[in-house]
């Protein structure tokens, strides 16, 4: 079983899986799907068209999805969270300020009890993500 976050977003899905991709070191898997470019295109709603329907990314084995919600259709917030465990220190602070850019910090990266790193912030569409770097399971750094 794998289990794979999906963000749905309001028209911004294009923009934020570009940056996304940049940010996690990972690539869009084909070109992002439009409900336009769809078999489904006659069946949406007008002004959709441009809209994301959906769009991938993978990055070093993790994969993470996400789409427009049709216009009038998003819902704001959310109570998902992405979290992002990374192998070293080095990696867990390029992701983390490369997602902080144009966002808000919630809890800067720091050593935790459980981890080497650890940090919580809002992107710039408004999506919370946690970058972890873990301690090895004996606790050793």
């Amino acid at each position: 079983m794998r289990l794979i976050p999906y963000l749905n977003f309001d028209g911004q899905c294009r923009e934020a899986f570009d940056f996304y991709a940049k940010a996690l070191g990972g690539q869009l898997i084909g070109p992002p799907m439009t409900y336009g470019e769809s078999p489904m295109a006659a069946q949406c709603a007008a002004g959709s068209e441009n809209r994301i329907m959906h769009a991938q990314i993978d990055a070093d084995g993790a994969t993470l999805m996400g789409a427009d919600a049709p216009p009038g259709m998003a819902q704001p917030g959310s109570a998902t969270v992405v979290n992002v465990d990374v192998k070293t220190v080095e990696e867990a602070e390029r992701i983390f300020a490369a997602l902080a850019e144009g966002g808000q910090v919630h809890m800067p990266m720091a050593e935790t009890f459980w981890a080497k790193r650890w940090g919580m912030l809002i992107d710039r569409y408004g999506k919370p993500w946690m970058v972890n770097c873990m301690m090895q399971p004996d606790g050793a750094a």
